[in-house]
């Protein structure tokens, strides 16, 4: 994906108090949704200039590139800004895994029933996705 000029798009985006807009990351070619993460205005600027994903970590109260340290990176594919401009999808071609927990999705616990269930299997152990 091309660089996009960040300018319109920061305008866009309500961001919240704390200066961070929840994104959703889905992976363009399939509908899959892989995980939710917060964004602020340098991070979206970054990753629309460089076309690899970059969210703001709250923990680490800094910038996140998703794949800086396990390698599991997300490449844009299109960015879209929902109705009251509050909410980011990010369309994204996954590399690997996009949970800290090893599996291909951070949403995978289903409230079923029967009680709550674990519907993704872990794909690489966190241990080695770290280099612990």
């Amino acid at each position: 994906m091309s660089a996009i000029d960040s300018a319109a798009v920061l305008a866009k985006i309500k961001f919240n108090a704390d200066g961070l807009v929840p994104a959703i990351a889905q992976q363009h070619d399939t509908g899959e949704v892989l995980m939710m993460a917060w964004m602020n205005a340098e991070s979206v600027a970054e990753t629309l200039a460089t076309g690899r994903v970059c969210y703001f970590s709250r923990s680490r109260g800094g910038l996140w590139r998703k794949g800086e340290t396990s390698g599991q990176q997300q490449r844009l594919k299109d960015f879209l800004i929902d109705c009251d401009g509050d909410t980011i999808l990010l369309k994204v071609d996954q590399d690997g895994v996009a949970c800290h927990t090893g599996r291909r999705t951070c949403f995978y616990t289903a409230a079923r029933p029967e009680g709550l269930t674990e519907v993704a299997k872990v794909q690489v152990s966190p241990d080695e996705l770290y280099k612990k």
